[in-house]
Formats: structure tokens, sequence, C-alpha cells
């Protein structure tokens, strides 16, 4: 009876210091008054760009753009504020604490989200995410906040945002992080141009028998026997008002499918030849973007180059349709009689050259065509490029632009 007795209280007890430990405990901090508040950069309009957050996790510029702020109220002298942002497919879990030297006092601060750099550089669709952050004081747990996020892919790139309050934000800068000398899909390729019999070896500006003519005629000459053909798709399914962005395709997306358009094509070129030591730029005009390159190192004289006028032929077509003995059908012939002399189409024609040779003409007088294509917009806009508050034009140096943002690889 008495071990029952005993029992029967030691159950009781329990149940006194359970229902004692559930209990609502008090807050020590007004959470009205801390008035904890988080929000996404309105300039991104709930938009994750991974363009955007891959090269900023490198940038060395003075103007970094914050994605988040969170604002609060320290509700006591040095208060220690630690914020959490739950993880999702964007993010890993992420502290940020903070102590705030005075009460009454409003903060504003900007923590730094770890981002999956990993699997931002994959995404390829758009998705929606929410996010989650939590706020605590001094170990307690004062309000949360939940962000819903969409994100776009990879290849999706910002060219101006607004915050909606009359504020543009010029983001064209962007393209060069597209260029990414460091593929290394560039060795195997440059090692191709080589049997090419264009150049036998790339020096960049060390050697004047070795211009940096002939060698962009290299990587000219190598695109065309790819058969890189010219595609306008651009657009994106972008739905925010505040933001205009174009469709870039990277580096292994040009090679892997052989189409680029304007901007594609010149970041496609940089990449090589920033890789052999030239000195690219890309100059961009309302709906048109174009190559330049310095032809010496002191930076002096700029050659241009369109490059999407290798998409005029095809190679790998004449390739194709050639019979046994080299020979073009008609009418295959005569897209590309166009860019020979008389004479050279004679000599093809009678068996004096073969198509090799006559691919090789072509593409000089390609070339000629593409490197004098642009020269008079660019005479009549220069002063337009030079004009930093003008951004309608923007002239992209790609080596000044490699000191503040790395290539997205």
């Amino acid at each position: 009876m008495k071990l029952h007795r005993s029992i029967l209280l030691l159950l009781l007890g329990t149940l006194l210091f359970c229902s004692c430990n559930n209990a609502p405990r008090s807050t020590t901090y007004d959470p009205a008054k801390v008035d904890f508040q988080a929000a996404y950069n309105p300039f991104l309009d709930g938009i994750v760009y991974p363009s955007l957050v891959l090269s900023h996790a490198s940038y060395q510029g003075d103007n970094t753009l914050n994605f988040f702020t969170i604002s609060v109220t320290a509700p006591t002298d040095n208060a220690v504020l630690r914020v959490e942002f739950d993880s999702t497919n964007l993010n890993y879990l992420t502290v940020y604490q903070q102590t705030l030297p005075h009460r009454n006092t409003r903060y504003i601060l900007y923590p730094m989200l770890k981002w999956r750099y990993d699997r931002l550089r994959e995404f390829r669709q758009q998705g929606t995410t929410d996010l989650t952050v939590t706020c605590y004081i001094n170990d307690e747990k004062i309000d949360i906040k939940n962000l819903r996020l969409s994100y776009r892919s990879i290849n999706e790139c910002p060219l101006t945002l607004s915050d909606g309050a009359g504020k543009t934000l010029d983001c064209r800068w962007l393209f060069c992080a597209y260029v990414n000398e460091d593929h290394p899909q560039i060795d195997e390729m440059l090692s191709e141009m080589l049997t090419q019999g264009v150049v036998t070896r790339f020096t960049g500006y060390q050697t004047k028998n070795n211009p940096p003519e002939q060698q962009v005629k290299a990587i000219w000459y190598y695109a065309l026997n790819r058969g890189i053909t010219y595609s306008s798709i651009s657009c994106t399914s972008n739905p925010s008002k505040r933001a205009n962005t174009q469709h870039i395709r990277l580096f292994d997306e040009v090679y892997r499918h052989r189409q680029a358009n304007c901007v594609d094509a010149c970041v496609f070129f940089a990449s090589i030849m920033r890789k052999i030591g030239l000195k690219p730029v890309i100059f961009v005009e309302p709906c048109h973007a174009y190559l330049g390159y310095y032809t010496d190192r002191q930076r002096k004289n700029l050659a241009l180059l369109e490059t999407t006028i290798t998409g005029w032929v095809n190679f790998p077509e004449l390739d194709h349709v050639a019979d046994s003995n080299g020979m073009l059908p008609e009418k295959s012939f005569a897209k590309v009689a166009k860019y020979l002399t008389p004479k050279q189409q004679t000599d093809y024609l009678e068996g004096t050259t073969d198509l090799e040779t006559v691919k090789h003409l072509v593409a000089d007088s390609l070339f000629r065509k593409a490197s004098a294509y642009d020269r008079e917009a660019y005479n009549a806009n220069r002063n337009y490029f030079r004009d930093s508050t003008n951004h309608q034009y923007r002239e992209l140096d790609i080596e000044a632009l490699r000191k503040l943002v790395q290539p997205i690889n």
C-alpha cells in the first residue's frame, strides 16, 4: 500500500513538473518595439538572378549590391542580435550575429547569405522558394519573417534594374562575367586551331611576326569550321516590369550547340582572346553588341569584329554535301561564290584549288567584312561609349572589368 502511494505521488509530481515546464514563458522584449523587418533588395523585385549572385561572389568594386536588408530597434544597450536564414534550394542555413550598442536605436544591417553556388550555376529553369528569417535578441526569439523569392536561369542576365521609385541600376557590366577564359575546353580548341594552317602558335602581343589580327583570324576560321550559326534567342519569360534582361549562352553552350546571338558570340570570342593574352572589348548598343580588340600591347589601335557574320556560311554543311572529289553542288557553291573573286571561282571549278583552299579564301573574305562591318557605327557612337552617364551605350573593357568581376564558372 505504501509502495503504491509512493508511486502515485511520484507520478503526480512528474505531471506537475511537466505542466509547469510547458507553461508559456513570459517574453523579456516587446516584438512590436523591436520591430524586426527583413527585405530583399527592391531593385531585384523579389527575383534571384544566379548570374548576379555568382558574379558578386568575387566582386571587388565599391558599389557592392546588398541582396538582403534587416532592420531592428535595440531594446537594450549591447543587445546581441542573431538572425537565422533557413536553408532552401538557393542557400545554406545562414546565421548572422551583431551587437547593437545603444538601446532604442534603429539599426539597418546587410547580412550576407550563404548561397549554394554550385546549384545556382546549374539552374536552367525558373522556380520559386520560400525563405524563413528568424530574429533573436539575447537568445530570445522575437519574430519570424517569410520571404517568397523566385529565381531565374543562370542564362538570364539583367541589363537594367529599377527600384520602382525612379532609380535605375545599369547591370550590363555583367556581360563580362560570361566571358570565361578559364574554361577547360579552350586548351583543346587552341590545339585544334594550330592544325588549321592559319597560325603555328599563339603568342598574344609577344612577337611582331605573329600579329594579333592573324591569331584572331585563326579563332575566326575555327568558329566557321565549327559551324556556329546565328541564333537571335535573347528574350526571357521574366514577369518583372522593373527588369530588362537578356538570355546569354555560356561558353560551353555555344561550343556544344553551335548557336549564338550577338552577345553570345562576343562572349565566346572574347573568352578565347583572353586565354591567348589579347585584350578584347565588348561594345553594347541598343539592340546590338559587337566585339573589339586591341592590336598592340599599348592599347593604341583598336580592331573591330562583327562576330555574327560567322553564321553567313556553314562550313560543316559544305563538307557534308561535297562529293568524293571535294566538289560542291551548284546550289551550295553559289552560297560561297559571292565571297570569292572571279579567278578564285574559276580555279576551284577547274580543279586548280580544292575545297579546303576555298574555305580559307571564304573565311578571309568574311573576316575582312566582319572587321569593317561596325566601323562606321563605332565612329558615330564613340563619344556615347565614353560617356559614363549614357546607359544606352557601354564599352566593356574585359581586362579592366576583370579586376572587379570574375567569370561565372
